[in-house]
């Protein structure tokens, strides 16, 4: 059978976006006139990329839950109630033979209408730390999906499948030249370059911190890609320069990596993983602003195996000139880093996920 119907749902950032894009298209190459369908919360930004990778999305009227008492809050209840019936009808309507969710809050009400229709479900848990979501659902799944050792404490040990994160399938090929990757940013192949990534949304202090630290940065010899996000760009473009290049969005993470010589970057379960397989000196800035604290506990398994630097938000102002130019005036440091990091990468994860979701068509 090849006309199979496949639900993936899950979004709020592009760390549940992208590997929902990246199961959908190894699926698609496995079973060409399979039907897809991505259903995500109306309002962000899986309602732009996913239609943008060339699949059909549905949205739910449906947030997260804020952590203080806000009007929000008081229409939560509200919300789920209305997501959990439009999921219903999406299910009747167009009859998945399997539910794939890749966590956020928008994955909840899918997978929760899916599970008790008796269709298969799968979660793929991206962090060492595991989401709400993801652990509302565990009983209700037959797979789940993960990155990291030790998840037993989150989930049912006899479900757990340790994959890996989907990345993009052009990172794990990296057929761009050095040169060609330079070029397309406009920068020297002479000088070595620092890649900066907040995120797919930005991250407002690692920008502060670029901002005012760009002249040292600048004195180690170093030209900067600066992604930092689009509720950033009119704030930070004054600084573009022939060395420095400001961008809301990096669409060719290939050419971003393959440019790059080290990182500053945010440890969402995504950018670990694609870090990963690029094998190059990264220091992490963890985001203190998410669930759980799971940026930092993903950064810290990398840092455990000496294959990452880390510095908290708080020890910027103190810490950052030291530990920076430490690792930029130290090439064994960056060489045992990049090795390392790479030992850490899983990159089938994509193909491992797709079979475990084929056994249950089984």
């Amino acid at each position: 059978m090849d006309n199979y119907r496949f639900i993936l749902s899950g979004g709020g950032t592009g760390g549940h976006i992208y590997p929902a894009i990246a199961i959908a298209n190894e699926l698609k190459r496995r079973y060409p006139d399979a039907e897809f369908l991505f259903v995500g919360a109306q309002g962000r930004m899986e309602m732009e990329k996913v239609p943008q990778a060339g699949y059909k999305i549905e949205g739910l009227w449906i947030t997260g839950l804020q952590r203080k008492l806000t009007l929000k809050n008081l229409m939560f209840p509200f919300k789920v109630i209305s997501s959990l019936l439009k999921a219903g009808k999406i299910a009747k309507r167009f009859k998945p033979h399997a539910v794939i969710g890749t966590g956020g809050f928008a994955s909840g009400p899918m997978l929760r209408v899916a599970s008790g229709k008796n269709i298969p479900c799968v979660l793929q848990e991206q962090n060492s730390f595991a989401g709400i979501t993801n652990k509302l659902l565990k009983n209700r799944v037959a797979k789940i999906c993960v990155a990291y050792d030790g998840m037993e404490k989150f989930f049912p040990a006899g479900k757990i499948v340790k994959t890996g994160n989907p990345v993009r399938g052009d990172l794990v090929e990296m057929k761009v030249s050095k040169q060609e990757a330079l070029s397309h940013f406009g920068l020297d192949s002479e000088k070595p370059t620092l890649l900066i990534l907040g995120g797919s949304l930005g991250a407002r202090r690692i920008n502060q911190l670029i901002a005012a630290k760009l002249e040292f940065i600048q004195s180690l010899g170093l030209q900067v890609i600066w992604q930092c996000g689009k509720l950033y760009i009119e704030e930070y473009k004054k600084y573009v320069s022939d060395t420095v290049k400001v961008l809301d969005f990096l669409n060719r993470m290939d050419y971003a990596y393959t440019a790059a010589d080290v990182m500053v970057s945010r440890s969402g379960a995504g950018a670990v993983s694609e870090l990963s397989i690029v094998g190059k000196p990264v220091l992490f800035i963890p985001s203190p602003n998410v669930a759980e604290d799971h940026q930092t506990k993903n950064a810290m398994a990398l840092v455990n195996e000496d294959a990452a630097l880390m510095l908290r938000e708080s020890e910027l102002d103190e810490n950052f000139e030291s530990v920076f130019s430490g690792l930029i005036n130290d090439p064994s440091q960056q060489k045992k880093l990049s090795a390392n990091i790479k030992k850490m990468a899983l990159p089938n994860a994509t193909n491992h996920i797709v079979d475990e979701i084929e056994k249950l068509l089984k």
